[in-house]
């Protein structure tokens, strides 16, 4: 996939399904929208494309009311590239092109530099100074510019719309369940292995402890996880939280006890996946009852990873 920085970047290709947003997590909804563009690309011998925003554009115009995302830019775009797209704008978010209006955008940027001819529209979308533009003022613009626009519909679960900030709400609650319907895959996070301070090993249980890139983890407690090693998915299971045995201790970590590994992992990068809460996270009255504790948690995930159809989701990618 080519991915540009700005739109002035020689080698951007012409010709264009594109879309355009955010897509923070890449969702069920967006998935139906990348779908859509990749389709319709095949069909007509054109590039689908994506223009997305970095920073957020809340993060700029309102911070105190900014989202945590749930995908670093970097996850983003291999998720754009693992839907079939094959070009990604990203469009530096900054006060400077938030005063760029939304006719402005869709005449220089959308059908003069990319030469879109056919534009798609996750419904209820705003873009362009003061969210001037929308899906009424791309049809508008699209018949006096010559291309085809249209809304993809939305898609709902439970008679709920799936969106990125509902998949925030039940990670906040722990629902990883739930929130692993609304995205079609596990919620995962990834960061670098670092040195803690090594008390799992110490009673049979070491851990490998994530230093997060992602802004979005689940509620503090125990979870039925997976890790990636080696471009392989391991059972695992994951503490989140700040470890209120240990009283000294305030920083929330994440650590995974990997089942069947004794590999070194210290300065890799790992990714995590959130399969199944397995318990809240609390304090015991010393390392015996602690130890006790975990023994149950491995044997209550291994009894997870046994079911039938768990397997399936550490073969996706």
């Amino acid at each position: 996939m080519k991915i540009f920085h700005g739109t002035d970047n020689a080698g951007i290709l012409r010709g264009t399904v594109l879309t355009l947003g955010v897509f923070d997590g890449l969702h069920l909804g967006h998935q139906r929208i990348m779908q859509t563009v990749v389709e319709r690309a095949k069909a007509n011998e054109l590039v689908p494309t994506v223009i997305t925003f970095d920073p957020h554009p809340r993060a700029v115009l309102h911070p105190e009311n900014a989202p945590p995302l749930l995908q670093t830019l970097d996850q983003r775009l291999a998720n754009f590239e693992f839907l079939g797209i094959k070009q990604a704008i990203v469009i530096p978010f900054n006060k400077e092109f938030a005063e760029t209006d939304a006719e402005t955008f869709l005449h220089d940027i959308v059908y003069e530099r990319l030469q879109a001819r056919e534009v798609y529209l996750g419904r209820g979308f705003f873009f362009g100074k003061n969210r001037g533009g929308n899906i009424e003022l791309l049809n508008e613009m699209s018949k006096k510019l010559g291309f085809f626009a249209d809304e993809v519909a939305e898609v709902q679960l439970r008679g709920t719309r799936i969106s990125s900030s509902k998949i925030r709400r039940l990670l906040a609650d722990g629902k990883v369940n739930l929130a692993r319907r609304m995205l079609g895959r596990p919620y995962g996070v990834e960061g670098q292995i670092i040195h803690g301070f090594e008390r799992g090993r110490t009673i049979g249980f070491p851990t490998a402890n994530l230093k997060p890139h992602n802004r979005v983890i689940p509620k503090y407690g125990v979870y039925a996880t997976a890790v990636l090693i080696n471009d392989v998915w391991r059972k695992s299971i994951t503490n989140v939280g700040v470890r209120p045995t240990f009283e000294d201790e305030s920083a929330p970590s994440i650590e995974s006890y990997i089942f069947d590994f004794d590999g070194d992992l210290y300065g890799d990068v790992l990714r995590v996946r959130f399969l199944h809460r397995i318990r809240d996270e609390r304090k015991f009255n010393g390392i015996n009852e602690l130890k006790a504790q975990i023994e149950r948690d491995t044997q209550h995930t291994l009894n997870y990873f046994s079911r039938i159809g768990v397997k399936n989701m550490l073969d996706l990618t």
